[in-house]
Parts: C-alpha cells; structure tokens; sequence
C-alpha cells in the first residue's frame, strides 16, 4: 500500500495537546491549514517529552550559527484546547526532527506503527512506500512556540509524590517508600 503523508508548510497551527483527565490522558499531535484541514495523532507522553526536549536543543544549536536568526525561548502564546473534533490518524511509533538550511525552518515527521519495524531511512525521506506520516515545517519561533507549549501540557499531569516521585492520583497513593507494595 502506497505511503500516505500528511504534508504541512507553515502550518496555522502545530500543537502539542490532551484528551481526558490527568492519569488518563491521551496525547495527541495536531497541526491544521488555512484551508481547514486538521490532523491529529496519538503518541506517548514521554514522546511528547523528548520531542520537545530535542526541538528546543535543535534550535539552541542552530542559534550558533551566524547565519540563522532563532528567538530566545517564548512564553506559552497559544493555550487554546485542540481543535475539536479530535480524530487519530494513527499512533506514532517514530519521529523525526531536522533543520531545513534553505527553507530556514525545522522539520518535524512523526511515523505511524506497521506491522513491520520502522527502518531509520524512511523518517524524514519521500519515499512511495513505507508507513503513514505527519510531516509539519516551522520556522524557529513557531517551534519555539510548540516546546513551551509541549512542556507546559507534559507538567500539567498529575503531581508527583514527594517521597517515591510516582504520580499521586486523586483517589489515592500507595506509597512504597511508607511501606507500600510495588512489584
């Protein structure tokens, strides 16, 4: 089956964002088009998390660099819930993150799960064959927008439990290190 790729340059809007209550949220990409279109897809909250982590290292490294312009870190300007309805494409099983030099802009690609593994060479390629992607390109000050954003929505989970850091639930913690079980 011929691959399916989810193109979008300079997008309106390229969000990291939630659905459900912390404990039980599921996290989602989304970018969207002036002409409406929106796509979203499902990851883990620790890809979430590493995304934002290595985006933010992409554009500190490419700040270095004389020729290229990137904005300090930004505050968190969008915090708009995402755009309803929410509907997965699919499940991310990889990502892919670059530097466009000639486009001056940062290329994100999330890779949906298959069957097979993901071989490394079909992140960031146009190839005809191969899983689903979400290919989204953003200049330095949107992604810089995306990461603050992205932490914001990763730390907006449950607290941590100040003795064993695992998430306190509402309902209840078992805390191993008071003599709690944790198998």
């Amino acid at each position: 089956m011929p691959r399916q790729v989810f193109l979008f340059e300079r997008p309106v809007r390229f969000v990291a964002g939630t659905v459900g209550q912390p404990g039980d949220r599921t996290f989602y990409l989304q970018a969207s088009d002036e002409a409406g279109r929106v796509i979203s897809v499902a990851l883990e909250k620790s890809q979430v998390e590493v995304l934002a982590e290595r985006m933010s290292e992409l554009l500190d490294e490419v700040a270095t660099r004389a020729t290229t312009v990137v904005p300090p870190d930004a505050d968190v300007d969008d915090l708009d819930p995402l755009t309803a309805p929410v509907e997965e494409e699919f499940r991310v099983a990889a990502m892919g993150l670059a530097w466009d030099g000639e486009a001056q802009a940062v290329v994100v690609e999330a890779v949906a799960a298959g069957e097979e593994p993901i071989d490394e060479d079909a992140i960031l390629s146009d190839a005809d064959e191969g899983p689903d992607a979400l290919r989204v390109v953003i200049t330095p000050a949107a992604a810089r927008g995306f990461v603050a954003r992205a932490r914001r929505v990763v730390s907006a989970g449950r607290p941590s439990c100040p003795l064993c850091s695992m998430p306190l639930d509402p309902s209840g913690h078992v805390c191993p290190r008071q003599n709690g079980y944790r198998r």
